[in-house]
């Protein structure tokens, strides 16, 4: 995570340098996100593997939903906290604020260095061991494999629909601004915020299958419901169903994970599920605006949802799943 850090740091520095000396070309930017997208791979796996060691069992829900809660708070507050540096200052600021903020990550993870980690996590000696001995327990576990895939393709489903189609729903059929917008997407997050309060307060969530795929299932609903006429207050009161409903899910599985693989492995299943679970999303956001430039947003959402639901029955299907506490 340490090196993750100071990694992008760097990254953003560079682009920050040469954006103050008027050298910046979009090479530089298509080799900076290269880098950047490598070195940020790294650090959401470890952050998995180390709130188990930090945090007691009983409290991982609280922990999982106030990590979350912050990044909700700060995917509020970073576009205007952005648009406030550019307005004020210039580009090459910007990018050294936002360079800046990874060193402060940095040092808030300096204590973690001497953490004394459990014994059970080991250490292969090589990269293609890691991946073997991560993919044998997610095929031994249908449970994990079943949802990796669900969420790889759910994320072309739902999020394709939800990031791209909701501009040209809002723009072509209410016919409003990209301050309505801008509500719709508030709206979104605020979903998402109050679901992190709510399981933050919640003791250990009992048949965390039925659980996760039943709130999958209401926000592939309400998804359906977005293909429908509705006023913008409407829209606004269904995103927020499905910012809630979606954060529940994710957070329930990232509860799931920590609790039930072996720390030894933990790091290789959460490599891999992050891996499957957005594998497809590239995907997701093309086939979501060449659909909705074709035939309307309508369309995306009603075919998005209508699959998402056949991927959560498919799901349910499986007694390993609903059976899963």
């Amino acid at each position: 995570m340490l090196l993750s850090d100071l990694s992008r740091a760097a990254v953003v520095f560079t682009v920050s340098i040469l954006a103050a000396w008027g050298q910046l070309e979009v090479w530089h930017l298509y080799v900076a996100s290269a880098v950047f997208g490598s070195v940020n791979a790294f650090f959401q796996p470890a952050y998995t593997v180390v709130v188990p060691e930090i945090v007691a069992t009983e409290a991982l829900t609280s922990a999982n939903s106030v990590t979350n809660l912050s990044k909700q708070l700060a995917d509020v507050a970073g576009p205007a906290l952005g648009a406030m540096i550019l307005a004020l200052t210039s580009t090459s600021i910007a990018f050294f604020v936002n360079g800046f903020s990874f060193v402060v990550s940095a040092f808030c993870l300096f204590p973690l260095l001497k953490l004394s980690t459990s014994n059970s996590i080991s250490r292969s000696p090589s990269v293609i061991s890691d991946l073997r001995e991560g993919f044998k327990t997610v095929l031994s576990s249908p449970w994990l494999w079943i949802t990796i895939v669900i969420s790889s393709i759910g994320n072309v489903t739902v999020n394709g629909p939800l990031s791209v189609g909701l501009p040209f729903l809002i723009k072509n059929d209410l016919q409003r601004n990209v301050g309505s917008l801008g509500l719709v997407y508030s709206m979104l997050a605020l979903g998402c915020v109050v679901a992190s309060i709510w399981l933050g307060r919640s003791g250990k969530i009992r048949r965390r299958g039925l659980t996760f795929y039943t709130t999958f299932l209401i926000a592939a609903v309400v998804t359906i419901t977005l293909g429908f006429p509705m006023q913008i207050v409407g829209v606004a009161i269904a995103v927020f169903i499905i910012g809630a409903t979606l954060t529940s899910s994710a957070l329930i599985w990232t509860n799931t994970l920590q609790d039930s693989v072996s720390r030894d492995v933990l790091g290789r299943v959460a490599s891999i599920d992050y891996l499957g679970s957005y594998a497809l999303l590239p995907i997701g956001y093309s086939l979501s605006g060449w659909a909705a430039d074709r035939w309307g947003s309508s369309v995306v959402f009603l075919v998005g949802g209508s699959i998402s639901i056949l991927l959560g029955l498919l799901a349910l299907s499986s007694r390993v799943v609903r059976n899963l506490d």
